[in-house]
This record gives structure tokens, C-alpha cells and sequence, in this order.
């Protein structure tokens, strides 16, 4: 049986749980064939091809190499490529295959695209055509959900025609409420509203960000419950009327109503809440029939009263905490009932098993809005599969290149461990293990949710990451200890390059003798965050004694400079690190904790004579408007000579399928527009200077 993976980027091998098999991200797009069909083990599963856009054919990507044939289906633009049925179609007559699985994006949830597979005889692996548009219509599923007898959120049951609708609407139910794609998902087509001025700007965004990504620009309205905990219930159903729900995952970490950390189980619900909303989820997923993996998603308050959110008909990125708690393979599951096999479990089958941790690792600049995009090619790429319990999805490798067109993950990082700790704490191994370079990343956002007080508490909710970092993320927050920790290692590593330079081999030959310095004792000067530390260091083999305000700390290491990852131990304390570059005028980047640290170090006499170079001026920004993150300019609002507000919208930029408004920084008079419609922006290009 030859199939079709359809999507954006890979199919991968990754560690499970002390497994290796072949582990799909799913936004990949591959052709498959299964080599023993009866079990439908991706343990057996051999790629035969590949699908790809322009700029994914070369052969170094991950999803082609693995593949004997490569089908380019179009251009970079999702609209030209990924998105484009017909496109999609030829590939899968040229290449005879019997069946596709759609992903968990693009054309996952489209039903056009599953009834021209029905119409050519190929089987989609997924549910069928009734399930997708009950479903995946926020509206009728809504509707459905309530004649289920399943818990729903108030609201207007509705298509919202245009923004003055919306704002009546709105005032009816009480800010403040949701604005959402009625084809959406994954915080695509999104917007939460508290007053008449935002509901007319969400309805505005929201409408052409589901045009972009869904091609359904339609809208709904509900009431927002303010403070709750995104909870989902993973369900599995076969042709033959049998359904089961597989626990749930906790997925309230998110930004911009995207999903960041998950968890299995959650550490919130009790067997009794946990009972109920699986039931009520195969009630709804029996009431349309549904048979494959889907989800269905629940807001849930603080006295653990649930309300249905949506059902995605497709398998979600965050399935593979699930398949740790339960042992469940759920894209076999997938492929078995896509074939007609009945489900091989019965409810009481399904285990809670454990816990599992992931963490969706992004090219984005945390410090900006929790993760804005950041583009580039991977020039250093190492995944911490050698650790215990760790499970890497994804599409990329060293050389990979990160464009506007696609979502900007990298990867899913799982942990699995016995307890809820012991996945945690690996976890933060694993991130600290992790090497990306290249491409801005989150890494130091996600080790920071993961050990803050209240996550470990288990005290989260949909708006965790603004009510702990209320003025945006500033990175790790050192202690003092660990803040001497840092200069320590930091001294340590500038001593050990110095002593490799001064290491020459000499021969007989030499024509200039070398002088080696002795030195008992490096005198240096450390400024970290605008502070100037004096500090003194000694080394004895592969161990530095650090003197640093008024304390001693003794660094050991291998002090391999050249590689990504280095272990030190301080004190007895073990670290991972990752030295990210070393100039000669003293500048350091050191990873320590997630987080990355510019240190300024310098020998004493160095600092001294540094004080007579000049700084370069800072550029006034207060009259200009820099893009924030690479995108398209959707529209400008603005021409020379107009006068602007303070907080005026300026342009719209699209990055990654989100759009984001730009707005004036002070009150002036446009004297030049350096951008258009249409055009393409890399991070900090000029787009409108004021007067």
C-alpha cells in the first residue's frame, strides 16, 4: 500500500522511549509505503517519496533524502503549493498512491480536498467529509455539540457579516469576548476583545488572517472566559461505531492563543472531571460519526467546570505526550482505521501511564511579544536525543533554512519520565542540551516556564506567560549565586582561550623564538549588565579557581572551545553551557540557564585603557518605524505629509500566517513611506520615518 504524507516540511527518526523508529513531524510532506500492510507500523514504514515547494526540492532536505523521489508541487506560497489541491492531486496520480495523510495543517481539515480523494478512489486518512465540515465549522459544531448534551460556551451561533454586527453582537453577550475563524485553528483568525474599538480591529485582523490561512474568511463571536485552562481530550474512532478518549493534555501555556508547553496528564483535573469530559467527548465525536484521531477542546475555570471550545479533525502536533502516557501509536491507529480495522483497545485499556512534557521549540525572539518570527538558515544544529526519556519531532538539520512562509517551528521536544518531576527535570536537560545557532529561538522562554514557581505548582491558565512576565520576557533573572556562577565560567572560559593561544608547538626550525608568559594569577575586568566586576583567576589543569566578590568558586571542565556543548562544574554544581562567540575586543555570549548573557570581559590594564575609546552613538528612534520581525506588508496606512497619532496604525505585516499592526511611536507628520503592499521586510528595515 503506497501512501502520501501532505504538508510543510519532513519526516524524521527520533529516540522514543527508548525506540528508534521513523517519527513524521506532520507538517511534512512525504509518500510512504508500508511494507507489512496488515500491521500498519510505522516500526515498518519506508519512504518512497517526497512532496515539496520551491526551495524544498534541493536534496539536503530532511524529507528528501528520505525519500527515493522527490514531487515539487508548487512554489514557496502555501496558496501555490500546499494549499493547492490540483497540484496535490497530479502528485498522487503520477505517483500512484493509495492513500494520503493530510498532516496537521494546510489541507488536515479542508473537505474538498478529502472528497477529490474520494472521488479518485484514494483513501484520506482522517475522518470522512460529514465529520470534517460538522467539525471543523466553529458554528455547526457548536450547535452539534449542544444537542450532544456537551457543555458550550455562551455566544452567537451565527456568521458575523461586517465589524458594526460584530460590535452589537458583542455588547449582547458582555466583554469581554472571542473573535474566531469559523474554519480556524491554531490561534489562526483569533482575537480576544474588550471593548467596541477592539472588536471592530479583531473582527478586521481575524477575518483576513482565516482568508489567508483557511480561505474562509467567516466569523464568530462567544463570551470569553477570562483566566481559564485550555484542557483537550484526545479521542480515537473506527468505522465500525466504537470511540474512546485517551486522557487529556494540558495545554494552557500559549501565546497570542498559540500553544507553547503541553502536558500528559493534566495536573489540574480529578478521575471524576476527567471521566466526564471523555465522555462528553465521544459523545460528540460519536454524534458525527467520527472515525480517526481527533481532539476535542474544552476551556476549563478555577472550580473545574468545562466548556466544549472545538473539535479539530485531524491528529494535533502536541499527540506525541499523549502516545507516552498511553503507549498508543496514533498514526497507526490512524492508518488501521482509515483501512477499516476496528479499534483494538476498549476504554479500559487506556492507561495514564507516566507523564510527558513538550515544549514546541520556535525560531522567535521571546523578548518580543513572547515570540516574534525570526528567519535564517541553521548553521549549527544538534537535538539532545542522547539523553534518557527525550523525544525530538522534527523537519530541519544543520544548513536548514527558516523562511516567512511557513510556521516557524523547529521542533517538538518530549520528555517522558515516571512522575511529573522526572519529566520536568529532563526537560531541562534537554533544552539545555539543545544547540540552535542561526536562527533567534525560545529555548530560554520555554526552561523559564518550566521551573517558575507557579508551573511547577500547576497554578497556569491561558494567560500564564502575561500575568508572570506582565512587562514581557526579560530572560532568567539571576540569583547572586548564580550570577557569580556566571562570571566564574565566564572567566574560566576567557583564561582557557587565552592559554590555547599562547600554546605553540615549537620546532627546531622557528625562525621567531616565542616567549610563553607566565602568569600565576589573571587580574580581569567583567561588565554584565551595565555592573563592572573585578575578578581574579588561577588554573591548575583543567580546573580554574575563580576569586569574585569575595567569594571563591573552583571551575572544572574539559574546555573543548570548539564544541557547541560544554559541562563544567562549579562547586559541585553541574551546568551545561554553551559559549556562543568569543571576539577579540572582549565580547562574550554565554548560554547559562536557557538564557544568553552578553559579558564584556577584559584583562585589568585592557579595562583601563578602554575607557579612552569612544561608544558608538545610539540611533534615535523615537521618528522612525522598524519592522520587528521579517513578513509582508499587507497594507500601509499612511502616505508623506499625513499627521499621526501616537499608537496610530502605520502598516500591517503578516509573518508566519499572523498579521500585526504597527503603530506610531510618538505624535508627528509622515515624512517618508519606505515600504508597500506586497513588498517583503526583513527584521529592522526602515519602514516609516516621521518629521
Amino acid at each position: 500500500m503506497a501512501g502520501l504524507w501532505v504538508g510543510e516540511a519532513a519526516l524524521v527518526t527520533a529516540g522514543r522511549r527508548g525506540r528508534r523508529w521513523p517519527q513524521p513531524l506532520l507538517r511534512g510532506a512525504a509518500l510512504w509505503t508500508l511494507k507489512r500492510v496488515p500491521h500498519y507500523s510505522r516500526r515498518h514504514l519506508v519512504v518512497s517519496r517526497s512532496l515539496c515547494s520551491a526551495g524544498y526540492e534541493s536534496n539536503e532536505k530532511v524529507h528528501v533524502k528520505m525519500a527515493d523521489e522527490a514531487v515539487c508541487v508548487g512554489p514557496a506560497p502555501t496558496s501555490k503549493s500546499y494549499l493547492n489541491v490540483d497540484a496535490i492531486m497530479e502528485a498522487i496520480k503520477k505517483t500512484g498512491a493509495q492513500a494520503v495523510h493530510p498532516g496537521y495543517g494546510f489541507l488536515s481539515e479542508n473537505k474538498e480536498f478529502a472528497k477529490c480523494l474520494a472521488a479518485e478512489d484514494v483513501i484520506f486518512i482522517g475522518p470522512d467529509t460529514h465529520a470534517i465540515q460538522a467539525m471543523g465549522d466553529k458554528i455547526e459544531s457548536k450547535l452539534l455539540a449542544k444537542n450532544a448534551k456537551v457543555n458550550t460556551i455562551p455566544g452567537f451561533d451565527g456568521v458575523v457579516k461586517d465589524a458594526d454586527e460584530a460590535v452589537r453582537i458583542a455588547r449582547e453577550i458582555g466583554y469581554p469576548v472571542m473573535i474566531k475563524a469559523s474554519a480556524g485553528g491554531g490561534g489562526k483568525g483569533m482575537r480576544i476583545a474588550w471593548d467596541d474599538e477592539e472588536t471592530r480591529d479583531g473582527f478586521r485582523f481575524s477575518s483576513q488572517e482565516a482568508a489567508s490561512s483557511f480561505g474562509d474568511d467567516r466569523l464568530l463571536i462567544e463570551k470569553f472566559i477570562d483566566n481559564p485552562r485550555h484542557i483537550e481530550v484526545q479521542v480515537l474512532g473506527d468505522k465500525h461505531g466504537n470511540a474512546l478518549w485517551l486522557n487529556e493534555r494540558e495545554c494552557s501555556i500559549q501565546r497570542r492563543n498559540q500553544k507553547v508547553v503541553e502536558e500528559a496528564p493534566s495536573l489540574f483535573l480529578d478521575s471524576e472531571t476527567r471521566r466526564t469530559m471523555g465522555e462528553q467527548a465521544v459523545a460528540l465525536a460519536k454524534a458525527v460519526n467520527y472515525s480517526s484521531a481527533g481532539t476535542v477542546e474544552f476551556l476549563v475555570d478555577s472550580k473545574k467546570n468545562f466548556y466544549f471550545l472545538e473539535m479539530n479533525t485531524r491528529l494535533q502536533v502536541e499527540h506525541p505526550v499523549t502516545e507516552c502516557i498511553t503507549g498508543l501509536d496514533l498514526v497507526q491507529e490512524m492508518i488501521r482505521v482509515a483501512k477499516g480495522y476496528p479499534l483494538r483497545h476498549k476504554q479500559a485499556d487506556i492507561p495514564i501511564s507516566g507523564w510527558a512534557v513538550e515544549c514546541r521549540v520556535y525560531a522567535e525572539d521571546p523578548y518580543k511579544s513572547f515570540g516574534l518570527p525570526s528567519i535564517g538558515r541553521l548553521s549549527q544544529y544538534q537535538e539532545p536525543i542522547h539523553l534518557p526519556g527525550v523525544r525530538v519531532d522534527s523537519g530541519i538539520q544543520p544548513g536548514s533554512d527558516i523562511s516567512i512562509y511557513y510556521d516557524p517551528m523547529i521542533s517538538k521536544l518530549i520528555t517522558y519520565g515516571s512522575d511529573r518531576r522526572e519529566a520536568l527535570k529532563r526537560m531541562e536537560d534537554a533544552l539545555d542540551n539543545y544547540v540552535i545557532r542561526g536562527v533567534t529561538h525560545n529555548i530560554a522562554l520555554l526552561r523559564e516556564v518550566i521551573i517558575n514557581s507557579r508551573f511547577v505548582k500547576g497554578d497556569i491558565n491561558t494567560k500564564f506567560l502575561s500575568d508572570v512576565y506582565p512587562d514581557g520576557f526579560k530572560g532568567h533573572q539571576l540569583t547572586e549565586n548564580e550570577r557569580n556562577q556566571l562570571l566564574a565560567i565566564a572567566s574560566s572560559l576567557f583564561v582557557a582561550s587565552q592559554l590555547r593561544a599562547h600554546h605553540f608547538q615549537e620546532d627546531e626550525n622557528s625562525r621567531v623564538p616565542i616567549v610563553k608568559p607566565q602568569m600565576a594569577n589573571w587580574e580581569l575586568s567583567i561588565k554584565l549588565h551595565d555592573e563592572v566586576y573585578n575578578v581574579v583567576a588561577s588554573n591548575s589543569g583543567p580546573t580554574f579557581s575563580v576569586e569574585v566578590d569575595e567569594s571563591k568558586l573552583n571551575v572544572t571542565g574539559t574546555w573543548n572551545l570548539a564544541s557547541p556543548l560544554l559541562s563544567v562544574n562549579v562547586d559541585g554544581t553541574q551546568r551545561m553551557i554553551q559559549c556562543l562567540s568569543r571576539e577579540a575586543g572582549g565580547n562574550m555570549s554565554i548560554q547559562f540557564l536557557g538564557t544568553v548573557y552578553k559579558v564584556h570581559i577584559l584583562t585589568k590594564l585592557a579595562a583601563e585603557l578602554n575607557k579612552f575609546m569612544l561608544e558608538k552613538a545610539a540611533e534615535d528612534t523615537s521618528s522612525i518605524l522598524r519592522s520587528p520581525m521579517p513578513g509582508v506588508v499587507v497594507a500601509v496606512s499612511v502616505k508623506p505629509g499625513d499627521l499621526v497619532a501616537e499608537g496610530q496604525e502605520i502598516c500591517v505585516i503578516e509573518a508566519m500566517k499572523m498579521q500585526n499592526s504597527m503603530t506610531a511611536g510618538k505624535t508627528g507628520k509622515v515624512k517618508s513611506v519606505h515600504c508597500k503592499a506586497g513588498d517583503t521586510v526583513g527584521e529592522g528595515d526602515l519602514l516609516v520615518e516621521l518629521e
